[in-house]
């Protein structure tokens, strides 16, 4: 069984490919709003995507620590992923190349997550959560 990290771009590329998803029908209380995530089937868990950590990093906020972003009182739907901070993806466009410097299951764990890393901003403080389907718990604790 590979480790849980692993699975992250599988996970990740079933939901960007899926046209259609299952939210779910709970709704979870976080210490900013209550959130509505998706379902997914296989590997059975609930997924919360874009879920703010902190206010975008933007105008006079920029290049300042991280401030706490406004709550909300309407169940937010998490279910869209935000952009991604900015990087420099390794280039393997011509893969023959890239197997000379880097190992077969690198350059085929980068083709599968290389299309999740096109959208970038610096507007990019969010989490995706991933729940194990069948958890009790009803408040994700994000922060102290």
């Amino acid at each position: 069984m590979p480790p849980s990290w692993a699975l992250l771009p599988t996970l990740c590329l079933c939901l960007a490919a899926a046209p259609t998803h299952k939210y779910s029908t709970r709704v979870v209380r976080t210490k900013y709003g209550p959130l509505r995530g998706l379902i997914l089937q296989h590997p059975p868990v609930e997924v919360f995507l874009g879920v703010p950590y902190a206010t975008p990093p933007l105008g006079s906020l920029r290049y300042m620590p991280p401030v706490t972003p406004s709550m909300w009182r309407s169940p937010r739907l998490a279910d869209t992923f935000s952009p991604v901070c900015p990087q420099n993806a390794p280039h393997i466009v011509n893969k023959t190349e890239a197997l000379l410097e880097l190992p077969r299951g690198r350059v085929a764990y980068l083709e599968r997550l290389l299309p999740l890393l096109v959208n970038q901003s610096e507007d990019c403080l969010y989490l995706n959560i991933y729940v194990p389907r069948g958890g009790k718990s009803s408040y994700i604790n994000k922060g102290n």
